[in-house]
């Protein structure tokens, strides 16, 4: 198989892998809720992304890179909502309603 169309899958694929977390990062952001998302499964996916970035551009893939770049972006972005927003959500907690 010729190697851009190769690539090309690899950056389909990736969007479409990519494309799947911008629900939960609206979601997250618009309520602000964040306590069913597990703080240590966030934090293995956004260290596994940023190895997978060190592999892309280790290997010079395009999509590998462009696709877990996104990835994390967005994956960073609900872990950080994760610990503002918890951190939020325990300090009303402990003042009552």
């Amino acid at each position: 198989m010729d190697r851009e169309i190769m690539e090309l899958i690899g950056i389909v694929a990736g969007f479409c892998t990519t494309a799947s977390f911008v629900p939960q990062v609206v979601h997250t952001w618009r309520t602000k809720s964040v306590a069913d998302i597990s703080l240590r499964m966030y934090l293995m996916l956004c260290l596994g992304v940023a190895l997978w970035i060190v592999y892309g551009i280790l290997i010079g893939s395009l999509s590998v890179l462009l696709a877990n770049l996104a990835t994390f972006v967005l994956a960073a972005s609900v872990l950080g909502m994760k610990l503002r927003y918890g951190r939020l959500s325990r300090k009303r907690d402990k003042r009552g309603p």
